[in-house]
């Protein structure tokens, strides 16, 4: 994604200080945009010439909701005084303000970032200053980096004037910031969050449709959302590094939201029970700790937080081979950490009685306490909570947590009720469930753990038997296919017949197709894996032929619509590599994995990022997809000739991405053929 700059300067000439003019338009032109384009941003200007209440809703929302502000206060202009007031007053960061020749002392502007840049009298009009010729290029350099700079900090303290003095007041929710006139703008990022909704709601969520939307967000605070949707939708996935690496990326932009933070919680506190790299149990404590010194009274992070001692509990003693009785001595013996966790629980409940969740886990965890201790340290609170948690199912009045509500009351009956009752409760979930197999797998997991223990047999035989029953009514929902191995391949299209330089000729197809047929024999390429590629005249064409036969999946992503991409990437190569191309077709199980075309799935490519961009968000799109999989799975092939000079998404950065990541890359060079 390119970052937005909104440029808020005077344009024209006008009237300095010191009864002379400053040429502005080439202010602009030989000084300001030229080191924008070297900062690789997005640049709007603000109109030339603005009458007071006059400014255009277009503008006035890129000014709002632009990742970075340049402004030049040279003179005292009121519209760029205007611009900067606004800015301030609803974004803590991103200003970067630019004077020729004295910078300005304003008391209100003593944090913001300034430079200077050096004007020069002109020598055709010697009354109209200029960018200074002789110091133009420091003076570019310059800004690029204090431009680069600014744009990596946000994780830097407030520089607004009105943040920084009044540190809790909080920016609005981005969308709040919505001007209805702002057709353009918002018409724009209405069809991006389409995609990217639909991406979202996919069964299984398409993470790489994701992660390539995610790059092409509109500005770095809903770019920040879409990871943030990337790592939770990879974290359902169970792809654990993966997800925290998208979800640190959305934080790094927005650090205290809420749900990216619980979710990396989540993904910390998973690496850890693998035991991956230097994740440890502690570290995931001290986050959750972290976040409630940011948000002390939210009930969820304390449920978070004792599930962590819960489960480090629960660990202790469940996977041992054990009696009964020797499980429930053990379980006993471990009675700090379940303390922990009950008081955890606890005080999530205390801060929001409603969450009803923190409730009937703290409470279960007194009784289990009790049953296996036989002391009675939570005799007098047991009571109260039990009404409260009644209470506060009883008055769930939103419809898809119903469910959940009267599983909780379900719960509270094996504590507290007979057999009977607990029948009664949990078949008035069931009734609320709307035939969920995995709702209904998740409640009947619980009894389970307490049968493991021998607690209160009578009760929980009778709730898991009442589940069990609408389960097995149920068929449980077909999970996505996951392949042993997932393959991925780049490399060069055939040249055409009028190449000067000879970079992969038609006449070494054939030795080719041998060299990529052997990188995946020695790889163990077979019908449980899974291969991904364009489908392209040359390399792709190939790479599919050698993986179908040797009986591996084959899909097909695409960066055009695919007559188009029939015609650019398959007609070029002639009347043999399109012949090639639909044999390989008819090959394809196209209703298990059907051709998949980026227009339809992302959307149109989004015109700033330039005429070659639908190459390489494509190849975005399929090392996203791949390593959505897991990257302990990507196994990486590539024709290709060893030169750089590939953008973000090409074969460099492909083999780069991969071999950093999991080092199964194979490299076929063209030169060597």
């Amino acid at each position: 994604m390119k970052p937005h700059v909104f440029v808020a300067m005077p344009f024209g000439q006008k009237d300095d200080s010191r009864g002379g003019k400053i040429d502005f338009d080439k202010v602009y032109q030989n000084y300001v945009e030229p080191a924008l384009v070297a900062a690789n941003v997005e640049v709007i200007c603000a109109e030339r010439e603005q009458r007071a209440g006059d400014i255009r809703k277009d503008m006035f929302q890129e000014l709002v909701l632009a990742d970075l502000v340049v402004a030049d206060l040279t003179i005292n202009h009121p519209n760029v005084w205007y611009e900067i007031g606004v800015r301030h007053a609803l974004r803590a960061r991103g200003v970067v303000i630019v004077c020729g020749g004295k910078i300005t002392t304003a008391f209100d502007l003593q944090s913001e970032h300034k430079l200077r840049y050096q004007l020069v009298k002109g020598v055709t009009h010697p009354d109209i200053s200029e960018p200074n010729p002789d110091t133009l290029n420091e003076d570019i350099v310059a800004l690029t980096q204090m431009v680069k700079e600014t744009l990596e900090s946000w994780k830097g303290r407030k520089i607004s004037p009105v943040f920084n003095l009044m540190p809790h007041l909080q920016e609005p929710d981005w969308k709040s910031l919505r001007v209805g006139e702002a057709r353009e703008y918002w018409k724009n990022h209405d069809r991006w969050e389409n995609h990217l909704e639909l991406a979202r709601k996919s069964k299984p969520p398409l993470v790489g449709d994701i992660l390539v939307l995610s790059e092409e967000a509109p500005v770095a605070a809903f770019q920040a959302d879409a990871w943030i949707q990337a790592g939770v939708a990879l974290l359902n996935t169970k792809q654990y590094d993966f997800a925290l690496e998208q979800l640190q990326r959305g934080l790094d932009i927005e650090p205290d939201c809420l749900n990216g933070l619980q979710k990396k919680g989540i993904c910390l506190q998973k690496l850890a029970q693998k035991k991956w790299k230097n994740y440890s149990i502690d570290r995931v404590k001290q986050h959750y700790q972290k976040i409630l010194k940011t948000y002390p009274n939210d009930s969820e992070t304390w449920a978070l937080l004792a599930r962590v001692d819960k489960d480090v509990w629960t660990e202790s003693w469940s996977e041992l081979n054990l009696s009964v009785k020797e499980r429930r001595a053990k379980a006993a013996e471990e009675d700090a950490l379940l303390r922990s966790a009950i008081e955890s629980y606890c005080q999530g409940y205390s801060r929001e009685p409603k969450h009803y969740y923190s409730g009937i886990n703290a409470l279960t965890l007194m009784h289990l306490f009790q049953d296996l201790t036989a002391e009675a340290d939570y005799e007098d609170r047991m009571d109260m909570l039990q009404g409260a948690v009644r209470f506060a199912a009883t008055c769930e009045t939103n419809a898809a947590r119903l469910y959940w509500a009267k599983v909780t009351l379900g719960d509270l009956e094996v504590l507290v009720g007979t057999p009977q009752t607990v029948k009664r409760a949990y078949s008035d979930a069931i009734a609320n469930n709307g035939k969920n197999w995995f709702n209904l797998d998740s409640a009947r997991s619980q009894l389970q753990l307490l049968k493991t223990l021998g607690f209160r047999p009578d009760n929980v035989d009778a709730g898991i038997e009442t589940l069990s029953r609408a389960i097995n009514r149920l068929t449980k929902p077909e999970e996505r296919w996951e392949p042993k191995q997932v393959f991925l391949f780049s490399g060069h299209m055939v040249d055409e017949q009028d190449r000067k330089t000879p970079r992969f000729p038609n006449e070494k197809a054939a030795i080719a197709f041998r060299k990529i047929e052997e990188a995946l024999v020695e790889m163990g390429a077979g019908p449980n894996d899974l291969a991904l590629t364009q489908g392209a005249c040359g390399g792709d064409l190939i790479f599919t032929e050698a993986c179908q036969k040797l009986g591996v999946n084959v899909q097909w992503m695409q960066p055009f619509d695919e007559p188009e991409f029939i015609q650019r990437s398959v007609d070029r190569g002639g009347p043999e590599w399109r012949d090639r191309y639909f044999a390989a077709k008819e090959k394809l199980d196209i209703e298990k994995l059907p051709i998949r075309s980026a227009p339809q799935s992302l959307g149109s490519t989004p015109s700033r990022f330039g005429a070659y961009y639908p190459y390489e968000r494509c190849n975005l799109w399929l090392l996203f997809t791949t390593l959505s999989f897991g990257t302990e799975k990507v196994r990486f092939i590539c024709l290709w000739n060893g030169e750089g000079g590939d953008g973000p998404g090409g074969t460099a950065h492909m083999y780069n991405e991969v071999k950093d990541r999991t080092g199964m890359v194979k490299w076929v060079d063209t030169n060597s053929l």
